[in-house]
């Protein structure tokens, strides 16, 4: 523990820097309240990195005495992080940890602090029953990913999920019943802000059947400055990895011959064989695939790779456009991952494009299912 004077002007600046959190990683804990009762008063502990005294904590026979009033030698704490750094857990925090943690801390706390209002994007989360499952958001996960370029705008976020569903996608009244709830949601939570001017970015966080996913991205558009998230399995978060320098390219198959009953295999997170497709619209069809190397469920990890889809999917549409005429509609069998799903909404065009009619795996009957139609 301390036994040295710290000057108030490098306690102030210590608390500034700090942001009034303790900087033990992971903790965060704001220091000026307490947690039960609410009550606001100073809760903080100043530790020493180097003791300030030889025989303390990490004491060293020169710096001790240098460094002992030193900014960057001292940590905004909690009272159970001071205790652990220098008595029951002195061991195992050297300096060298100590001062990672001080250091990344500070690094955050200035980031965020220099945020202004461009940088600041509404959150929509939405989720949905998948299966026998329930799709659950994490807002925290989401503030995560936004972070450093972007902060949340409001807390809580824009959530449109129908919450408690008794519903699944299983059943036919379940399309009907969450297509329904997600256009009331959108014309009730975000219309209003953007007719307001109040939304200037949007930020989705998707978890839903691929159908749903992107009926969500129909009612965002192509007009609203929004970004779409993906959650990845490897590692767990919605982080958007550093670009690969590993070259990756999506393939496009064109159909043998050209008829008036047309299907988009979408074989990215995994493989849709033809025979499944034509086992539900007939064997007189022409089938256009876009697929990948190794089809798989966690592929995607930039934003390159989601907007190198985008755009091919764009020059797909018009080319299926001017190969079958504009008479026919596009059967769309979609294994994707969330982040393009809703990309495939957005990117349809109500004016220019031809009418997609949405398929989904339906686990029950062990085939696809007609489940809506754009």
């Amino acid at each position: 523990m301390s036994v040295s004077y710290i000057p108030e002007k490098i306690k102030i600046r210590l608390w500034g820097k700090a942001g009034g959190r303790c900087q033990y990683k992971g903790c965060n804990k704001p220091l000026y309240m307490d947690s039960l009762t609410k009550a606001e008063f100073n809760t903080a502990y100043i530790a020493h990195i180097i003791a300030d005294s030889p025989d303390g904590p990490r004491g060293d026979a020169v710096l001790s005495i240098l460094l002992k009033q030193d900014i960057s030698n001292l940590m905004l704490m909690c009272d159970e992080h001071h205790r652990l750094i220098d008595r029951d857990g002195l061991d195992t925090h050297p300096v060298e940890r100590l001062n990672s943690m001080k250091r990344e801390h500070e690094e955050r706390i200035e980031i965020l602090t220099s945020l202004d209002n461009i940088h600041k994007s509404h959150m929509v989360l939405y989720g949905t029953n998948i299966g026998t499952h329930t799709a659950l958001i994490s807002f925290d996960k989401g503030v995560s990913a936004l972070l450093p370029e972007k902060y949340p705008a409001e807390k809580p976020a824009i959530e449109m999920g129908l919450r408690n569903s008794s519903f699944y996608d299983s059943e036919e009244i379940y399309w009907v019943m969450e297509r329904e709830n997600l256009s009331r949601q959108f014309v009730a939570q975000i219309i209003p802000k953007l007719k307001a001017g109040d939304i200037t970015h949007l930020s989705i966080f998707a978890l839903a059947p691929q159908p749903l996913l992107i009926e969500l991205g129909r009612l965002l558009g192509d007009i609203h400055v929004a970004e779409v998230y993906q959650l990845h399995r490897e590692p767990p978060t919605w982080e958007w990895q550093e670009k690969s320098t590993d070259t990756f390219e999506y393939k496009v198959e064109k159909p043998a011959t050209i008829t008036d009953t047309i299907a988009i295999n979408l074989s990215l997170s995994a493989t849709v064989n033809n025979e499944r497709i034509t086992s539900i619209i007939g064997t007189d069809s022409s089938i256009w695939t876009v697929t990948i190397e190794n089809p798989n469920n966690d592929f995607l990890k930039s934003k390159e790779q989601l907007s190198q889809f985008r755009e091919l999917f764009r020059n797909l549409l018009n080319e299926i456009k001017a190969t079958h005429g504009e008479k026919v509609k596009i059967n769309i069998f979609p294994a994707v991952p969330v982040a393009i799903a809703v990309e495939i909404g957005r990117v349809w065009m109500p004016k220019a494009d031809l009418p997609m009619v949405i398929y989904d795996q339906n686990n029950k009957e062990r085939k696809f299912i007609e489940t809506l139609t754009i």
